[in-house]
């Protein structure tokens, strides 16, 4: 039931909420976003085991799935969309699904939510097989749709983990691994697009950032493995050549075009004095860390 849930009830310090003036609004609301932090590192143990299990999904050639309603799915997709220009990943690496489909991502669709065959059938089109992490994302706890979609997800073999807003949420029996981030009521009663989406973008943030740690995509505090789309991430690629090898804007400018616009490859080459195709093995040997590339070459 919907009163049992605390991201349902009503909160008590914006009962005059319509009567308040602007600003007293806004630091209600700053208030209310800066017991988030709190709520989060209190369950990173929960995170951890849900961030160790993508990277294993990543190690074998599987994708990590993120699949909710509403908010929650607009959120999935957003930190999916991202991992493309970030970490350079495939498209299908990691997505994020949401009910009711594209027209959902800019509009209610109507019942979408309250389908759990709707999620089984995304899944399903998805192919997802027993290389796959599927998270079902819900504020609730207890959306239909993710229920069917983890449900279908187990039954295919993938590993399944939850993420929600309240403890002991109907979605974690259905995973193997539960997150479970209270953030409590919102100013607004019920809209959980508020501290409960908050935070639910900062644990995928932490899911999808240190999984691409755990799989070589960062060097030092630098996304290394960048798509350089725009010219913006052309000269931080470039930046990123000369910072790690402490040469000069030129020499980067130049690795950058030997590199095929690669940052790692460009590093490798210079670091070890190899040819294009010589770094590009180089680090597939090394798992594509550019770290262990280069001790491995230095210990030959």
């Amino acid at each position: 039931m919907l009163e049992n849930l605390t991201t349902e009830t009503r909160n008590q310090s914006t009962l005059n909420l319509d009567q308040m003036p602007i600003l007293s609004v806004l630091k209600l609301m700053q208030e209310e976003d800066a017991t988030l932090s709190s709520a989060i590192q209190a369950k990173l143990p929960q995170i951890e085991r849900v961030v160790a299990v993508v990277i294993e999904s990543f190690k074998q050639g599987g994708r990590l799935i993120y699949i909710g309603a509403g908010t929650s799915g607009r959120l999935g997709i957003l930190d999916a969309v991202e991992c493309v220009p970030t970490f350079g990943t495939e498209p299908e690496m990691v997505q994020g699904i949401i009910a009711g489909g594209e027209t959902a991502i800019r509009m209610a669709v109507e019942g979408a939510e309250d389908s759990p065959q709707l999620g089984r059938e995304d899944i399903r089109q998805l192919k997802v097989n027993s290389r796959d992490t599927v998270i079902g994302v819900a504020a609730s706890g207890r959306t239909p749709y993710v229920i069917g979609a983890l449900q279908e997800a187990a039954e295919l073999g993938a590993r399944t983990a939850s993420l929600a807003c309240n403890e002991d949420s109907e979605i974690a029996r259905y995973a193997e691994h539960a997150i479970e981030i209270v953030t409590g009521a919102e100013i607004l009663t019920g809209s959980t697009r508020l501290k409960a989406g908050t935070a639910q973008k900062m644990v995928m943030n932490m899911i999808s950032t240190v999984a691409m740690i755990g799989i070589g995509k960062v060097y030092s505090n630098l996304m290394v493995d960048v798509k350089p789309t725009n010219e913006k991430l052309v000269q931080r690629a470039k930046a990123m050549i000369s910072e790690i090898t402490g040469c000069d804007e030129e020499t980067a400018a130049s690795y950058y075009e030997l590199s095929k616009h690669q940052v790692k490859v460009a590093v490798v080459m210079l670091l070890m004095d190899l040819g294009y195709e010589e770094a590009q093995l180089k680090l597939m040997e090394s798992d594509g860390f550019i770290r262990r590339a280069i001790q491995d070459g230095k210990g030959r």
